[in-house]
């Protein structure tokens, strides 16, 4: 039933939207390209910033100082269940999902995915969130120039992501 249902519901609700287009008499074909057209500026408009986070963390991941982060904070995070493999992990998550995810095969192919390393890694990349790619990548897209509590909550809220990934694994 489920199968059935997921393969109809994306072309049901393209449908859905044509119709209550043209119900309420909107002309849909222009409605798109307007929509288009302002996606397309905005990306236009993130594209520095989207392409400042990628170098960034390329040049931190080349220069080993991932390693030396996890190095430095790795006795630290091993009282509370979490190895020093994922400092590096937890700190390049909050800025890239994708260079976290390059990070999370290198754990995999070192620790496989069915350990408890590659279970706590796979926990851990879907509680956390990219707070700085999100916060800056949104924040610009709709000219908000004061964040007030966003980051700290969003910090918190990984913290207890990555708290919470470990109590799920202890016992693996």
């Amino acid at each position: 039933m489920l199968m059935r249902l997921s393969v109809i519901i994306i072309p049901a609700l393209i449908f859905y939207i044509v119709l209550n287009g043209v119900l309420s008499r909107t002309d849909v074909y222009d409605a798109f390209v307007k929509g288009a057209v302002d996606g397309l500026k905005t990306v236009v408009n993130i594209m520095p910033t989207l392409v400042g986070l990628m170098v960034a963390v390329g040049v931190l991941r080349a220069s080993g100082f991932l390693s030396m982060l996890g190095e430095l904070f790795g006795g630290l995070t091993e009282r509370m269940g979490i190895g020093a493999e994922f400092v590096p992990l937890v700190f390049i998550k909050m800025f890239s999902s994708s260079a976290a995810t390059g990070l999370v095969l290198d754990i995999f192919e070192q620790y496989g995915p069915d350990s408890r390393t590659g279970l706590l890694t796979s926990i851990m990349m879907s509680c956390t969130e990219t707070c700085f790619y999100t916060m800056s990548v949104y924040y610009m897209a709709a000219g908000v120039k004061k964040t007030r509590w966003t980051l700290p909550g969003a910090l918190l809220a990984t913290g207890a992501g990555i708290l919470a990934s470990a109590a799920m694994t202890l016992f693996l």
